[in-house]
């Protein structure tokens, strides 16, 4: 566990750690020593002269005031390292994200990644501040405690030593048998967290279908499958902990036979035989706390290898020395690219020159949106290139090629803070008479003269508190301030009223200008003023013209404007 927190964190924390687990192991010796004072201490009482105890009994409580001090140091020492632990595993997690691909943040990898960057590291760091010390206590400070009953007695010691491999097999044993439960258990509440929200989100649906009432079948299915995956987990960790509480009272069982026999044969006193038995009684309950401190440190292993499996994919390469392209033409040179099994694209060219727009139509999912994605490096391609300014893109820096291009989809997410911050993300450094001039280009400043708290106006998480069509005005507001000379725009319009609609079409039209634009286009009246025009479908381009052209032609361009104008 120890290795692989390391591992995934970066062997810089490794002397932190390595401390603590230490200075704890350490505690934990210093623990079961003490209780070896208890010898002297119950032989004196018991004996001729109970008066002579009293020196060891103050030995015995100056070794538990050392014992709490290193437990103090020990557990601040862990506490320590959790936050420097919860620390690195934040900045290294966050500096991995912002590397990876856009292309990789799909719906369900965002959710598991919330999931992971908010519970799943404060369980995993939690190990070090929480777990560790009373793991190690309930680990070394019975084997300690063994080690003194062979020092006083070896016939005991012995016995006691025989429950150590027993322990340690059962251990081993309910790891192996609850991991696999653990996983299974994690899978179904994953499903049925997302079935949860499935059931949310349909309300609509349900109730103008009459169905308000009844039971939402795949919620219930998931719920039943996360009941008996509950079931299983639970079930394989009864016979681990049935079978530490076994090993415990059956070597406390044989050490009282083993001690009366040794007493009544005069091998051994009275006292001595009943300070094993207090040795013994104390050494059972950290061997009894295992089952749940280990139950922990699996969960928090699971989540650890979570993590690691999302540090380590691998992030799109970045080319070693960097080249500035001298223009801001598109190019699509014979690019095959495939997502998943499917192939979504295959020996697809195409090109833009600079100045020039582009509009992308086609069925849904002929890959239009997988197109500008594409074009923005949200993937690499399997074959061919994809150029910009006659720049193959894997050439560009990152941070070069978005700076380089505007991206206005048709969901628009907005952060948390106000508009003006929103806004602002195009270019932080933007002066007021900027910020002005571009929401009166995308016609925001009609919203922000009508809210209450203007520019301060806060959107809410996604963008939630304004309109879809006031989100596309900011969305047009910051991709104007950023001022890039490609624009990518996925249809931004096709689900706007009428008025929202015609306002962020004034806005779009003020962003194109000028600039190098491709446009995917669902309503096709949008097309007609695009300098050339591509028809996708099945992963190839089947037309490509200008719309008077492509209407002369009668193809499949010219069925989708016919079909376009009929509804």
């Amino acid at each position: 566990m120890i290795r692989m927190l390391l591992h995934v964190l970066g062997h810089e924390h490794a002397r932190p750690v390595r401390r603590t687990v230490a200075l704890m192991t350490t505690t934990a010796v210093v623990e079961g020593l003490s209780y070896a004072l208890l010898v002297p201490v119950l032989a004196n009482l018991f004996g001729g002269t109970p008066a002579d105890a009293l020196p060891w009994l103050a030995l015995f409580g100056g070794a538990v005031v050392i014992y709490a001090v290193l437990r103090y140091v020990s557990d601040l020492f862990g506490f320590r390292a959790g936050i420097s632990l919860l620390r690195g595993m934040y900045h290294r997690l966050g500096d991995h994200l912002a590397r990876l691909p856009l292309g990789w943040y799909s719906t369900g990898r965002v959710g598991e990644v919330s999931v992971l960057a908010g519970q799943g590291v404060l369980d995993t760091v939690g190990v070090i501040a929480h777990l560790l010390g009373p793991y190690l206590s309930a680990l070394v400070t019975p084997v300690t405690i063994v080690g003194v009953m062979l020092a006083f007695d070896w016939r005991l010691g012995l016995a006691a030593l025989v429950a150590v491999p027993l322990v340690a097999v059962i251990q081993l044993r309910a790891g192996r048998s609850t991991a696999a439960g653990d996983a299974d258990r994690h899978d179904r509440d994953t499903e049925a967290t997302g079935r949860v929200v499935e059931f949310l989100q349909a309300q609509p649906v349900l109730r103008a279908g009459g169905r308000s009432a009844q039971r939402f079948a795949l919620l219930d299915d998931a719920l039943r499958e996360l009941q008996r995956a509950s079931r299983r987990t639970v079930l394989s960790v009864l016979p681990g902990m049935i079978g530490l509480t076994l090993v415990v009272q059956a070597m406390f069982t044989v050490l009282l036979v083993l001690g009366a026999y040794l007493a009544l044969g005069g091998g051994i006193g009275v006292a001595e035989v009943l300070t094993i038995l207090v040795l013994a009684a104390r050494s059972a309950d950290p061997v009894l706390s295992l089952a749940d401190i280990g139950g922990k440190l699996r969960a928090a292993r699971s989540e650890l290898a979570r993590l690691d499996a999302v540090l380590r994919t691998e992030p799109l390469p970045e080319a070693p020395e960097p080249v500035q392209p001298a223009g801001h033409g598109l190019a699509v040179e014979s690019v095959t690219f495939r997502h998943g099994d499917r192939t979504v694209f295959h020996d697809l060219s195409l090109s833009v020159p600079e100045g020039q727009r582009l509009a992308v139509v086609g069925p849904s999912g002929a890959g239009k949106t997988t197109l500008l994605q594409l074009l923005a490096r949200f993937h690499d391609v399997d074959a061919g290139a994809v150029r910009v300014g006659g720049v193959d893109v894997r050439a560009i820096d990152s941070e070069g090629l978005m700076g380089q291009i505007a991206i206005v989809f048709q969901d628009v997410y907005l952060f948390d803070g106000t508009i003006e911050d929103n806004v602002r993300l195009g270019r932080p450094e933007a002066t007021e008479a900027e910020l002005r001039a571009v929401a009166s280009a995308a016609r925001l400043d009609e919203v922000i003269e009508r809210l209450p708290g203007g520019w301060a106006t806060h959107v809410g998480e996604g963008g939630t508190l304004l309109s879809g069509g006031e989100r596309q005005r900011v969305s047009i507001a910051r991709a104007l301030l950023k001022d890039a000379p490609i624009v990518l725009l996925d249809e931004v319009t096709s689900a706007l009223d009428p008025v929202n609609e015609r306002a962020v079409h004034e806005g779009i039209e003020r962003l194109m200008v000028g600039r190098t634009v491709v446009l995917v286009a669902h309503r096709m009246r949008t097309v007609q003023r695009a300098d050339r025009i591509a028809f996708l479908d099945g992963g190839r381009i089947v037309e490509e013209g200008r719309h008077d052209e492509l209407l002369r032609r009668g193809g499949r361009y010219a069925d989708f404007w016919n079909a376009s104008l009929t509804t």
